[in-house]
């Protein structure tokens, strides 16, 4: 499992004052209100940055660190991925899961058939997606419902699936 968990991108910088506009990879873009802290990657090393101010602007949040108080000093972190420890992560309720925690599990349906692993997630209006590799090359295509998705073991790394009728053809 992953030790850290990713709440934002940085898109671009915002102004001239050191703001960010950050396209949020959280399901609650609000979450960001209630943070003082998120960690920026920067590709050599993770960044504590304190957040001094939250504002929203259509689908973006909008940022400003502390200490980062002009456009160049933010500027050179577009791109950079925000992230959160898992002591930070919203509360799950029962049945849900990090994407990044789903990423890797090795798939098996429940008759043993099929088995490959789970490679990306793709969140659509209604439910999510799986995407399944499945040994031999082929990819599947899972709603993620209760009538597919059996059982999820992430200290085991498995899930067991039921695959609907005319999902494989």
């Amino acid at each position: 499992m992953e030790d850290i968990l990713q709440i934002g991108i940085i898109s671009s910088t915002h102004g001239v004052r050191g703001e960010v506009k950050v396209f949020p990879t959280t399901d609650d873009a609000g979450r960001f209100k209630k943070l003082k802290t998120v960690l920026l990657d920067t590709g050599n090393e993770r960044l504590c940055l304190v957040i001094e101010t939250v504002k929203f602007l259509k689908q973006f949040v909008i940022l400003k660190f502390k200490g980062y108080d002009n456009i160049n000093d933010i500027e050179k972190y577009k791109g950079k991925g925000l992230f959160v420890t898992r002591e930070n992560a919203v509360e799950l309720e029962e049945d849900e899961y990090f994407i990044a925690d789903l990423i890797g599990v090795q798939v098996v349906s429940e008759d043993g058939a099929l088995k490959g692993n789970l490679k990306d997630v793709i969140a659509t209006g209604a439910n999510d997606v799986y995407v399944i590799s499945l040994e031999g090359g082929r990819e599947l295509l899972l709603p993620a419902i209760k009538e597919c998705i059996l059982d999820v073991n992430l200290k085991e790394n498995e899930m067991k699936i039921h695959v609907l009728e005319g999902l494989l053809d």
